[in-house]
Order: structure tokens, then C-alpha cells, then sequence
């Protein structure tokens, strides 16, 4: 592996707000990326670590000025592949906030263009790179399908957190948003295909765009006969009871995320914590009895928000310097956003979708 000191790569931030501030500040401490521009539409209060960068407003302007070796993306999501297909043909790798494009035939267009200009392609799958739920996608599968996945995140959110959801809601609904991570799990977890979605939302808020819905959960079928749902809703009329379920059933047990009941729906940090795992073994003897105890795994000293996008931002350092192969990490964000796009045409349409 190549040392980091030795081959520094400039980056171009480009958006920041909540996640694009996270993502500079793992560049600005990663001893691999030297930080080169900011860029957003608008003046932005920044931590004091990103206030000395030059920032810019004209995304095309700064690529062409900057020239830098390494794009990296958190805008909204309508705007992911013009960007990244911009960059990746200027010559930048790129790491693009999930989801990687608004719609499926947009993420193939930045991928083709990966491939074809021999760029790396990071999409942000930041449960990929938590130590936890590596832990949680290995111990499912140990137990053997077929699965049943039960998932959500809602958020109560308010104030400053349902403004940044409000501008989100402008472009991409909860489901999508949110829904493409743990769809990502189930399909790390079951060797079965997706076959089918089912889905339904309501719009609670006032002045959501026509057609756009706060709240919103969906089925997924697979054909190994697996089937999970998830859940997802922003706002300040969203509950704070079962707010986040992680749980994972097969004919040989279960293994559950359990979260401490004072964490705080809004609390960035909790959607990415475990706290610890629960994993129940089904087996029985002559009486019916269960035979053996629940082990709970503690997952004290796990990683917070900004050390997961450290880490994500390292796995694109390593991917580029050492000539990682990316086709099926490109694929795999392709397939799960495919998923939660037929979860949210089949809310639209009131109908089941097939894939």
C-alpha cells in the first residue's frame, strides 16, 4: 500500500451543508488530501478548521481553475450526475453523497463514465465502513436464510434539522434518502434477488410539492423467499416511540441493534450507533425449551459520525492509490437505489412494481 505522506491528492468539496462539512473535514485531516477549493451556491458558516480554504459558487468555474485530482459531491440529489459526470470527465475521481443520482438510469450514466475515463466512483455507504454493522451483516448471515428484515429511522426533527429535511424533501423523498443504506444491508445479508416492492406514504407536512410525501415505508421481496420492509419520516409531527428498529430474523434466530431509549430521534449520531447487539439463537430441545441464552455483543467504543466519514474518506484514499477494483461497490449502489426508486413509483402509483 502506498504510504499516505508520500502521494498527497487535491479535492474539491463541492456542497456544505451537513454531510459535505463532515466530508471536508475528514479531508482536511487526512495526511492524503490536501483541500483545494470549496465550493457552494451560497456563503456558508464553516467550522474553523474549513475557514481559511478559498471557497468558489461556480461549480464548473472552480473544476476548470482548480483542476483537481478528487471531486467529492453532497449536493442535492438532482444534481449528483451532471456533477460527477462533469468531474469524472475533467479527469477528478469522485465521491458522490448516496444517493448516487435521482434516478437509475442517471447512476449508470456516472458509472459508464467511471469506467469508461478509468476513474474511481465512491458512492457515500457509510454503514459499509462501521465496524458494527459489519458485525450485524456477518452474524445474519451465519444464521442462513431465508430472512425477514425489519428496519426504520424516523426523525423528529425540528428547527434547524426539519429545514435541512424540508430542502431535501424539494428533490428526494425519506424512503430514498435514507432507505438506500439499509437496503444495501439486506442485500449484503440475503444471496437472493429482488423481485418485488410494495410501498405507501402519506404527506403530513404542509407545502411539500405535489406528489412528495414526508413519510413513507415499503416491502421488498426477494426470491430466496426473504422479505423485509423499511420505514422512514421526517418532521415534527413524526414519533419518537420505535423510531429506529434494526432486526433481523431467520429460521435460526435473530440478531437485533438495541439502541439505549433515551437517544433522541434527531441525534445524527444515533442513526449510525449501535450500542449493542443482540443476537438469539432458535434452537430447541425435546421440550420446547430454548436451549441457549441471547449473547449480547457491546459495541462500546464504536466510531461517532465524523470518524465514519474519516473512515469513508480513507477507503476512497486506499481505492485510488492502490487501484482498488470498484465495479461491484459501483454495482451494488446501482441495485439499492433501484430498490427504494420501485418503492417510491410504487407509492406514487399505488401499485406494486416488479423488478
Amino acid at each position: 500500500m502506498t504510504d499516505q505522506a508520500s502521494k498527497k491528492l487535491s479535492v474539491m468539496v463541492v456542497g456544505l451543508g451537513q454531510m459535505g462539512q463532515s466530508h471536508a473535514l475528514a479531508y482536511h485531516a487526512h495526511p492524503g488530501f490536501e483541500i483545494i477549493g470549496l465550493v457552494n451556491r451560497s456563503k456558508r458558516d464553516l467550522p474553523e478548521a474549513l475557514s481559511g480554504y478559498p471557497l468558489h459558487q461556480d461549480f464548473e468555474a472552480a473544476l476548470a481553475e482548480l483542476k483537481p485530482d478528487v471531486v467529492s459531491i453532497a449536493t442535492h440529489t438532482d444534481t449528483h450526475a451532471d456533477y460527477a459526470v462533469t468531474a469524472i470527465k475533467a479527469g477528478a475521481h469522485v465521491f458522490v453523497e448516496k444517493p448516487l443520482a435521482a434516478n437509475v438510469a442517471d447512476a449508470e450514466r456516472v458509472v459508464a463514465a467511471a469506467k469508461a475515463h478509468g476513474r474511481k466512483l465512491v458512492v457515500g455507504y457509510i454503514l459499509r465502513h462501521h465496524p458494527s454493522w459489519m458485525r450485524l451483516i456477518s452474524e445474519a448471515r451465519g444464521l442462513g436464510g431465508p430472512y425477514a428484515f425489519r428496519m426504520n429511522l424516523n426523525q423528529q426533527s425540528s428547527g434547524t434539522a426539519w429545514k435541512i429535511h424540508q430542502e431535501i424533501l424539494k428533490t428526494t423523498s425519506p424512503i430514498v434518502d435514507c432507505g438506500v443504506h439499509y437496503v444495501d444491508v439486506m442485500c449484503q445479508i440475503t444471496d437472493g434477488t429482488p423481485v418485488e416492492v410494495r410501498g405507501m406514504g402519506v404527506p403530513f407536512a404542509k407545502g411539500l410539492k405535489e406528489g412528495m410525501y414526508n413519510y413513507g415505508q415499503f416491502q421488498v421481496l426477494f426470491d430466496d423467499g426473504s422479505v423485509g420492509w423499511y420505514e422512514a419520516g421526517w418532521g415534527p409531527m413524526i414519533s419518537e416511540t420505535a423510531y429506529f428498529v434494526k432486526d433481523v430474523m431467520s429460521p435460526n434466530g435473530a440478531v437485533s441493534i438495541v439502541m439505549e431509549e433515551k437517544t433522541g430521534s434527531a441525534d445524527i449520531n444515533a442513526h449510525t450507533q449501535t450500542s449493542r447487539l443482540r443476537v438469539h439463537h432458535a434452537e430447541t430441545g425435546e421440550d420446547g425449551a430454548l436451549l441457549r441464552e441471547d449473547e449480547w455483543l457491546s459495541m462500546e467504543g464504536e466510531p461517532d459520525h465524523q470518524a465514519l466519514c474519516d473512515r469513508e474518506q480513507d477507503y476512497l484514499y486506499r481505492a485510488i492509490v492502490d487501484d482498488e477494483d470498484l465495479t461491484r461497490h459501483m454495482s451494488d449502489a446501482v441495485a439499492s437505489l433501484g430498490i427504494c426508486l420501485a418503492a417510491d413509483e410504487s407509492i406514487r402509483t399505488g401499485q406494486p412494481v416488479r423488478l
